[in-house]
């Protein structure tokens, strides 16, 4: 007896973790399909076509009002199904886009990035200090392994961040004793898991397959693990996960609270803080752009407008 064919999102799950996106864009690209599907009364996308696609991605936009990034996160999303899973080709979509919004991101001064992180206490402050030193992103600074720490040279090697793409940027000297402390924190405690049978982490890549005792060696574990053995969303494991957002979000938005800063202030107001005062600082687009991993220049450029150094940094004529 023939055993029966996955269902389709399982099939999309298996070529996503082939491809090693990351569980986040796994989650998200699943949730897309599933919204598609669900739409069009829960037809098989081999049944639809660009004609569907549309209808869907312009209901996003005109009904739903999403912004242009969801927008196109769901079209990524669905042209992945169909040309990665079904093997199908989709002609030129043509849907009524979402507006694309200009807007310059929020940035706190140093004096009020100090007085945040002052309020919060524990791991997530050391997280959100590497979020600003480093110019972290949330996911980067959690997904830190204790061999992408360098003291000797104070460097952080950031490992498939965004895009799939690594960079180094830099260990702040301000937080070397504490992050110490913290790591010989750590190895106790993973000590101790090793003691009681557990010990492993997940490996990227399926390098568990490939170096069977690599996942309960010090070096793969994660700098900031979760307080809880739990199983692996992708597999069977049982491990120690790295710690989860949304406690560093809340801990960052409670701090907020109790400064009265009225600004809108999240994780990634950090890295925008830390782009923005190293202009301030003198140093070079170029370098900037590099710690930060971005892509093309431009992304980086907005920091000079925050500055208000685009152009030609027209003084107003009441101030002269």
């Amino acid at each position: 007896m023939e055993p029966r064919p996955k269902k389709l999102l399982d099939q999309l799950r298996d070529t996503i973790r082939l491809k090693h996106y990351a569980y986040r864009t796994e989650e998200t690209y699943v949730q897309w399909a599933r919204r598609y599907i669900l739409f069009h009364n829960k037809r098989h996308p081999n049944e639809m076509g660009r004609v569907e696609i549309e209808a869907f991605l312009t209901h996003l936009a005109v009904q739903e009002r999403v912004a242009a990034s969801t927008q196109n996160q769901a079209l990524n999303a669905i042209l992945f199904l169909y040309r990665e899973v079904l093997k199908l080709e989709v002609s030129e979509v043509n849907a009524i886009r979402a507006k694309r919004t200009q807007y310059l991101p929020t940035v706190l001064t140093k004096a009020e990035a100090r007085e945040v992180i002052q309020h919060i206490s524990g791991v997530q402050q050391l997280v959100v200090k590497l979020l600003y030193g480093g110019g972290l992103r949330l996911c980067e600074g959690l997904r830190l392994r204790v061999k992408d720490v360098d003291f000797a040279q104070h460097q952080i090697l950031v490992r498939d961040g965004k895009g799939s793409k690594s960079r180094v940027t830099m260990l702040p000297a301000s937080v070397t004793a504490e992050l110490h402390d913290h790591l010989v924190s750590v190895k106790r405690q993973h000590q101790q898991d090793l003691g009681r049978g557990f010990g492993a982490v997940s490996l990227p890549y399926a390098l568990d397959r490939k170096y069977p005792n690599a996942n309960r060696d010090w070096v793969w574990q994660f700098v900031f693990p979760s307080s809880q053995i739990a199983k692996d969303p992708r597999g069977e494991l049982m491990c120690r996960h790295h710690l989860h957002e949304s406690g560093v979000q809340k801990a960052v938005k409670q701090a907020v609270q109790a400064t009265k800063i009225a600004k809108r202030v999240g994780c990634h107001t950090f890295r925008h803080s830390f782009a923005t005062h190293l202009l301030e600082s003198g140093y070079d687009i170029r370098t900037i752009q590099e710690l930060l991993g971005h892509k093309d220049v431009k992304t980086t450029m907005i920091y000079t407008h925050v500055l208000n150094r685009g152009g030609r940094g027209v003084c107003s004529p009441l101030d002269a």
